[in-house]
């Protein structure tokens, strides 16, 4: 079914390949996608900046000056969207929300359908506005359907709405699975002795430095590969260590190379508020790529990956050096099996497929003419009934 999509995010589509960029650029093969991003304050007057990504998504910037208050922003913002919605003839679209914050810029669009992936739970992220709440109980009465990131977040958020849905982390198998072979060393990783630990992402409040710590102070012979930008924590606070090696931000292309490298990988996140229902993207990538895994006891790495023994848990350094030490020594043959049976299963093709069956039945619905807003209102008119 043809139709326009508009993403509105709280997350740089250029800065780590994650989650919306394998779901969008699938959607970009059939449809028109506008990802919206959240303001870049350096302007002297207000614009838009839009610019097509290889992939076909196209990538909208509002430049904005600095010092406006809230609501002056909220207004320029949906200003500046509705110019834009003319300019490339906009006119027969689904919202796609990641952010419950862009409620506020976009109340008067009349989207056929609004989507609602929860990929996290923003509010117990560091920083999060205190408003986020309010707005995302907003979202849920627009809402036609609502996507979650994982399990544990489906459970949290499945009595909020009438159509929710777990769809948790993907995977790209193929390009995964040039980890599996061993590649020509990157530069900054040629000269690290091994064993080598690794890790991939965000390193932000979400990571348990004290663990990293732990761990390096109990085998300093090991090598622990941190690969990722350092986001929302003083870089001052990041353990140092002779067998810790910050290597920085990687694309998306390079992390098999890196992956190949590795003797095991690792998950070393914190317990905390942030972390209750993440559903890491990169547990199944390191399966794809072959690699034994070590992680914290997260939720949803736990279910299913721990209870089906393709990943071992660990929450301490002490236990943390053994599991690393079994991985070691084991032969993971079987386990390797068992998790391509899994992963088969489990693709972002798959994922974007069952997704865009949805959306078609919402738009195909009785009623699915009737525009977003006046569908909208139909249904505050039902709740308060």
């Amino acid at each position: 079914m043809a139709y326009d999509l508009v993403c509105l995010s709280h997350l740089r589509w250029d800065f780590v390949y994650q989650r919306p960029q394998h779901l969008l650029s699938r959607c970009a093969r059939n449809h028109r996608v506008f990802f919206v991003e959240e303001p870049v304050f350096d302007s002297d007057s207000p614009r838009m900046e839009a610019g097509k990504r290889p992939d076909g998504v196209e990538v909208v910037v509002p430049h904005l000056p600095g010092g406006l208050p809230a609501e002056q922003v909220e207004r320029i913002q949906e200003d500046l969207l509705g110019n834009f919605f003319a300019e490339r003839k906009i006119d027969d679209y689904v919202f796609w929300y990641y952010t419950p914050m862009a409620i506020a810029f976009t109340k008067s669009f009349t989207p056929r359908a609004v989507i609602y992936d929860a990929m996290d739970e923003l509010s117990a992220f560091q920083g999060a506005p205190p408003e986020l709440l309010e707005r995302e109980q907003d979202l849920y009465k627009k809402a036609d359907l609502v996507f979650t990131g994982g399990q544990s977040i489906y459970e949290a958020k499945r009595s909020q709405h009438p159509s929710v849905h777990a769809f948790p982390s993907s995977v790209d198998v193929p390009h995964f699975a040039q980890g599996r072979e061993l590649q020509i060393d990157p530069a900054d990783q040629t000269d690290i002795a091994h064993p080598r630990i690794g890790f991939y992402g965000v390193i932000d409040e979400r990571a348990d430095l004290e663990l990293l710590e732990g761990v390096a102070k109990l085998r300093p012979g090991w090598s622990l590969i941190m690969i990722g930008p350092v986001v929302k924590i003083d870089e001052a606070s990041l353990p140092k260590a002779p067998g810790i090696h910050y290597l920085g931000g990687k694309s998306y292309a390079e992390l098999p190379s890196y992956l190949s490298g590795w003797d095991v990988a690792m998950l070393p996140f914190a317990r905390n508020e942030s972390t209750r229902f993440i559903s890491p993207t990169k547990t199944p990538e390191y399966l794809a790529a072959g690699k034994p895994v070590v992680s914290t006891s997260i939720k949803d790495v736990v279910r299913p990956y721990g209870d089906e023994g393709l990943v071992k848990i660990a929450d301490t350094p002490e236990e943390f050096v053994t599991a690393v030490e079994e991985l070691l020594s084991e032969d993971g043959a079987a386990r390797q099996t068992k998790a391509d049976e899994l992963l088969g299963k489990m693709s972002w093709d798959i994922t974007w497929g069952r997704m865009s069956e949805m959306i078609d039945r919402v738009l195909n619905e009785a009623g699915a003419s009737v525009t977003g807003h006046e569908r909208v209102s139909q249904k505050e008119e039902i709740t308060h009934v």
